[in-house]
C-alpha cells in the first residue's frame, strides 16, 4: 500500500503546479488541498511548512483530515525537490534512466531557474525589459533535445518549465501585465510568429497538450486574477 500523500497547492502559484502535473504524470495518489494565500490557515506554517511557503507534501503516517497534518508524517517542500521526490516515490518516472540525460534533465532545469523564471515575472510583474524574456527562449531553445525537454520522454524538466511560460502567455495575450498599454499584445505577436522561436513553439504546444498540463491550468482562473491584480486607472 503507497504511503499517504497530501499536497498543499493553490491554482494561483505556478511553483504548484509544477508539482502537481508531476502528480498527475505518475498517477501517484494522493489528496489536494487548495490553500488561500491571501489568508493562510492559522496551522499551515507551524504544522506543514515554517517557511509558510507552498507547495508542500506532508507524506507518510496515518490518514487524516489535511486540515490536520499527523506529526508522523514527513514535511517537504520547495518546487524542484517534491518534483524529484515525486519522481523517486514513483519508481523513477519523469526522470530518464541514462545519466547524461539526467544530467540535461538538471541542466535544462537550471536555465528555467536563473534564467526563465526571472525573466516572466520581470516582465510581468516589475515592469523589466521583455527582451530579457527573448534572451532566456534562446538560452533554453537549444537545450530542447525533441518533442520534449530531452527527448520523446516527458520529464519534470517539462514540469518545471511550462507553469511559467503558460503565465506569461496570460500576461501577453491578455495584455494585463506592469507594462505600457499594448506591449504585451506587441510581445505576444513576437513569440507567437518570430521564426526565431520556432522550435519553442512547437515545444510548448507539445507540452501544453498533455492531459497532467490541461487538468493543473485554469486560464479564466488566472486571467481575471491578473486583470484585477493590474487594473489600470
Amino acid at each position: 500500500m503507497p504511503e499517504t500523500l497530501t499536497l498543499y497547492t493553490a491554482k494561483l502559484c505556478p511553483y504548484a503546479q509544477r508539482v502537481e502535473i508531476a502528480l498527475a504524470e505518475t498517477k501517484l495518489p494522493f489528496t489536494r488541498y487548495e490553500i488561500d494565500l491571501g489568508n493562510k490557515p492559522d496551522w499551515f506554517t507551524p504544522k506543514v511548512n515554517a517557511a509558510g511557503k507552498i507547495p508542500a507534501v506532508a507524506y507518510g503516517g496515518p490518514i487524516v483530515p489535511p486540515e490536520s497534518p499527523s506529526p508522523e508524517s514527513q514535511k517537504i517542500a520547495e518546487s524542484l525537490v517534491l518534483l524529484e521526490f515525486i519522481a523517486d516515490i514513483s519508481g523513477g518516472a519523469l526522470l530518464p534512466k541514462d545519466p547524461v540525460l539526467r544530467a540535461r534533465v538538471r541542466l535544462f532545469i537550471d536555465v528555467v531557474s536563473n534564467k526563465i523564471t526571472p525573466a516572466v515575472i520581470g516582465f510581468a510583474f516589475q515592469g523589466k525589459p521583455v527582451d530579457d524574456l527573448w534572451t532566456a527562449i534562446e538560452a533554453i531553445q537549444p537545450l530542447i533535445l525533441g518533442k520534449y525537454a530531452v527527448g520523446d520522454e516527458f520529464t519534470i524538466a517539462d514540469a518545471a518549465l511550462i507553469p511559467f511560460i503558460a503565465r506569461g502567455k496570460i500576461v501577453l495575450k491578455y495584455d494585463i501585465g506592469k507594462f505600457e498599454v499594448g506591449v504585451g499584445l506587441k510581445a505576444y505577436e513576437i513569440l507567437q510568429t518570430d521564426p526565431r522561436f520556432e522550435k519553442f513553439r512547437r515545444y510548448i504546444a507539445d507540452v501544453e497538450a498533455r492531459d497532467s498540463f490541461k487538468n493543473t491550468f485554469d486560464e479564466e482562473y488566472l486571467k481575471e486574477w491578473y486583470t484585477t491584480r493590474f487594473a489600470r486607472n
